[in-house]
């Protein structure tokens, strides 16, 4: 298949086309080697078609090229790019150059990169032009990288959202209101202007912290208004006063919306260019080497809302959890886990979790209320390394057992039983996954006090509903944590 596809080409017949069709072809690892090791002697030809007289044999031969990536070809594409005389063709080559060392070539990029900056856009040039420019820019911050700005707006007045669980907002507006009183909720979270970030930032049931930017909150959908809006909002004094160095910072575009995603994509190009030219490139869009992210997510009146996220701020409150499995928890979903049911859990209280995976939960749980003697079993040897790990990490005492829960004895009770319950998406296991709820409630009651508890974060709270009822438990407390996902928080005792 490609070895016809490259005779075609070596026999000059339909070239453009051919090359397009070999690019398809070499996506598949196979045939690009079976191209390179057929070609032999007559890789030199791909090169000679940057001299064809058609602008768009030439770009393909040069995404061809970049994606051989032959070392040869680098100095055809560098001579190629800087004779191109069709502009909507220049950005191929700088595409190309991607897959090569041009370390030696920096210098001369970035001397393109300033002389397209002074140069004056027209309506027939801004397009590709500014095309060519994201490309160069690619370039140089992939082989330079981005010197990274230190967050200092801990104390800075700031507008923050706190995006929570929707159906437990209140859990973490109580806690920002002992810091801020002001906070208030909004329909995703808690939203607070405060000087008090650093108190603000361990809190650990919210999933996601934003910032707005006063004066520039809600915009159009046109990106040319959106970019001028954010400027007059003063986005760059935004950053400048909450980190330390100076511009450029470096930005990607997140859109969140019902349009199809060829129109996202060019909202997010189209506003970037802009956003870009108006700051004089004190900003800089970069994919792959952003400091922050701009989100615009659009709302039911059609118009989009603008949210800051900043990567400069580490969030640490999970940083302990080094580990994960598949099955793991949520870090945040076991945070609210246990501030839900933080009025069932006793001060050093002696607890068990008989499914504990990779540790999250007793963690969280002691982080929450102090434990004094906290056991963690897992029937998946590697699961139970990977808890002690991530339990070292925080700093705590947890001991671990490798061991099948139904099989587990121990010679005194336990105050707390507190799980993440074993659930599988594949209904070929809905009979086994019963099975294990009705056993557990049978097998519960051997290690728990008779004033303990059990809280189970569970994907199946008909099976918890029929068990626990039949084992004689009470439903204590009963919170729908996601009804897409089917995650519910249950409190049982005697």
């Amino acid at each position: 298949m490609v070895r016809d596809t490259f005779d075609a080409i070596v026999n000059n017949i339909d070239v453009r086309q051919n090359l397009s069709k070999l690019r398809q072809e070499i996506k598949e690892e196979s045939n690009k080697y079976a191209l390179l090791y057929y070609m032999g002697e007559k890789k030199n030809i791909i090169p000679l078609l940057l001299e064809s007289e058609d602008a768009k044999t030439r770009k393909n031969a040069a995404l061809l090229m970049g994606d051989l990536a032959l070392e040869e070809y680098l100095p055809s594409i560098i001579n190629g790019y800087e004779k191109e005389e069709q502009r909507f063709v220049k950005s191929s080559y700088l595409v190309a150059l991607k897959n090569f060392d041009y370390r030696e070539h920096l210098s001369f990029l970035k001397e393109c990169l300033d002389t397209l900056l002074a140069a004056t856009l027209t309506e027939e040039n801004k397009k590709h032009t500014e095309e060519e420019i994201r490309e160069l820019t690619a370039l140089i911050v992939s082989m330079e990288g981005v010197k990274k700005h230190t967050f200092t707006g801990f104390h800075k007045s700031s507008k923050v959202l706190l995006l929570t669980n929707r159906n437990h907002i209140p859990v973490t507006l109580k806690q920002v209101q002992m810091i801020t009183p002001t906070a208030k909720e909004f329909n995703a979270g808690v939203m607070v202007r405060t000087e008090a970030l650093d108190e603000i930032l361990p809190i650990r049931t919210y999933q996601e912290l934003l910032f707005a930017l006063d004066g520039a909150q809600v915009c159009n959908m046109n990106p040319i208004q959106a970019a001028k809006l954010l400027c007059a909002g003063d986005l760059i004094g935004f950053f400048s006063e909450r980190h330390g160095g100076d511009a450029p910072f470096y930005f990607r575009v997140e859109v969140k919306s019902k349009m199809e995603l060829s129109k996202k994509s060019e909202f997010a190009k189209k506003f970037s260019s802009e956003l870009e030219r108006l700051t004089k490139r004190q900003v800089i869009n970069s994919t792959n080497h952003y400091e922050f992210e701009i989100r615009f997510i659009e709302n039911k009146d059609q118009n989009f809302n603008i949210l800051l996220k900043l990567y400069t701020i580490k969030d640490s409150r999970f940083t302990y959890r080094k580990n994960v499995v598949a099955s793991s928890i949520r870090p945040v979903n076991a945070a609210l886990t246990v501030a839900l049911a933080k009025e069932y859990m006793k001060e050093d209280a002696q607890v068990l979790d008989p499914f504990c995976g990779v540790g999250t939960m007793l963690i969280e749980r002691h982080k929450q209320v102090k434990a004094y003697s906290t056991y963690g079993i897992d029937i998946f040897a590697d699961a139970i390394e990977l808890a002690r790990e991530n339990t070292q990490a925080a700093r705590q005492v947890i001991h671990y057992i490798n061991r099948n829960f139904f099989d587990f004895k121990h010679e005194y009770l336990f105050d707390e039983v507190i799980t993440n319950m074993p659930f599988s998406n594949s209904t070929n296991r809905e009979q086994e996954i019963e099975e294990l709820y009705q056993s557990f409630f049978r097998k519960v009651g051997e290690h728990l006090k008779e004033d303990g508890v059990i809280i189970l974060f569970t994907h199946n709270r008909e099976h918890v509903l029929k068990y626990g009822k039949a084992a004689r438990y009470q439903i204590r407390e009963h919170f729908e944590i996601s009804r897409k996902e089917g995650t519910y928080v249950m409190v049982l005792s005697n």
